[in-house]
């Protein structure tokens, strides 16, 4: 089984990333693949509750990241120091995640066979 991490870096409304690294997870695990997501910079907004995207016009993609476990996707991780910069906690967010510290991220990159940046 191929091993896979998607890290978004984009804020959750910079043009489509959002969305395309929702498609590439889903993807990857249709196709059998170990899938984890790594969410570092502005990305990590993504996962803020009470979003409504709906007021700028978009469509709601939060509603199918809360349904990636389904498909196998459950290996969610952000970067503790772009939490902390934010000012938000785990707790602010809509999904379960692992915060990684800087050390864990690299140990975590270096784990996967292909990794995908967006």
């Amino acid at each position: 089984m191929t091993k896979v991490l998607v890290i978004t870096e984009h804020a959750p409304y910079h043009l489509s990333s959002l969305k395309d690294a929702l498609d590439m997870a889903l993807i990857f695990a249709a196709v059998d693949a170990e899938v984890a997501w790594l969410f570092v910079g502005q990305s990590i907004h993504s996962l803020r509750k009470n979003q409504n995207p709906r007021i700028l016009g978009m469509k709601d993609v939060f509603k199918s990241m809360k349904t990636l476990d389904i498909y196998d996707v459950d290996q969610l991780y952000v970067s503790q120091q772009c939490l902390e910069a934010s000012g938000l906690t785990a707790d602010c967010l809509v999904l379960e995640v692992k915060v990684l510290s800087s050390d864990e991220q690299s140990t975590l990159i270096n784990s996967f066979e292909k990794v995908v940046t967006l």
